[in-house]
């Protein structure tokens, strides 16, 4: 019955000539994953907008986005706005 078994698979036990690091050097990490609190584990949909909210809060940087984003929204609309011909004028009081 050697005809019909299956072949064993082979094993590669490889690893890079030129690595010293530490860890596995075929891990895919990105680069800000050691400060998130939303990346890893996360099971369950309250635990992942609990750790979103978290990482929000206590990120230095969330007034200078949210300003940002309102602004770069505003302009949107104006644009959008002026792209259909809306009159802008009923906002301006004629004296």
């Amino acid at each position: 019955m050697g005809i019909f078994s299956l072949k064993k698979n082979k094993k590669f036990g490889y690893t890079p000539r030129y690595y010293k690091g530490e860890g596995s050097p075929y891990e895919l990490k990105h680069k800000f994953d050691d400060y998130r609190q939303t990346v890893g584990n996360n099971r369950g949909l309250k635990t992942k907008v609990n750790n979103a909210l978290e990482d929000y809060k206590n990120n230095p940087d969330t007034m200078g986005a949210n300003k940002r984003v309102l602004i770069i929204v505003g302009i949107l609309i104006l644009i959008f706005l002026i792209i259909i011909d809306f009159d802008l004028s009923i906002f301006f009081s004629k004296p």
